[in-house]
């Protein structure tokens, strides 16, 4: 267990360096946990920019908010949002929140929806919830409940005016679908800017978004070799 463990903190620390490498953060702000047994998970600790974060730099809390490994502190929202969404969502063992800015961008026009348009955004066709009211910052379990509540069932939820949440059950799968959400979205926010999008027949869709979800391996191979690079550019994620 303690070698799984490890392996689980350096996965999580990995996905942060490469958010920070693909704009993906915001200053220190924004948060990615991952649950294991017994109520715990591990997250980024409060303060540290997302560029520096290591596999021991991890916190291990418990849900209320107790750290039980490590000597940092979990910035407030983080633990309202993370501690409720993997409590109220069985299948967000990893939650990924961030501000990333194309995704971003689709939350502050008025009844925006990821078309389903371009073959990159076809991959989340049926897996996206919207919450279309924003309510402040999450500093109460009553408004991490309410963005819980939000997701639903779904992998990605999209929040009014603040920003997204991917969820899945390991690193690889939730980072892989954080990383072709923001893709899909920056396409789409260029697409707009030129002119009405070109539909793409619903049989289309659905055969598309099946034959993606049919190619699960993908993302494990795509994770790895982000992986390799840090080994080789930033070893010291693995610390």
């Amino acid at each position: 267990m303690d070698t799984d463990i490890r392996q689980l903190r350096v996965d999580l620390a990995a996905s942060f360096r490469w958010a920070a490498r693909l704009d993906l953060h915001e200053g220190i702000c924004n948060h990615f946990s991952l649950a294991l047994p017994g109520d715990r998970f591990l997250i980024n600790p409060w303060g540290w920019h997302w560029s520096e974060i290591t596999a021991s730099s991890l916190v291990l809390c418990d849900r209320d908010g107790k750290v039980l490994e490590g000597e940092q502190e979990v910035e407030p929202t983080a633990m309202f949002i993370h501690a409720r969404v993997h409590q109220k969502a069985p299948h967000a063992r990893c939650v990924m929140h961030t501000h990333m800015p194309n995704a971003l961008a689709l939350c502050m026009v008025e009844g925006a929806r990821l078309e389903m348009t371009e073959q990159n955004a076809l991959r989340f066709h049926d897996r996206i919830s919207y919450d279309d009211n924003y309510n402040g910052l999450a500093l109460d379990n009553s408004e991490g409940d309410r963005i819980a509540h939000a997701l639903g069932n779904r992998s990605i939820a999209f929040l009014a005016n603040h920003g997204i949440v991917v969820v899945g059950q390991t690193v690889a799968e939730t980072f892989d679908d954080l990383y072709y959400l923001e893709r899909a979205c920056k396409v789409q926010v260029l697409a707009r800017s030129i002119g009405k999008m070109r539909a793409v027949d619903p049989k289309i869709v659905d055969k598309t978004a099946q034959q993606i979800a049919g190619e699960k391996a993908q993302c494990y191979r795509h994770f790895d070799a982000l992986k390799r690079i840090l080994d080789r550019e930033e070893p010291d994620y693995k610390s």
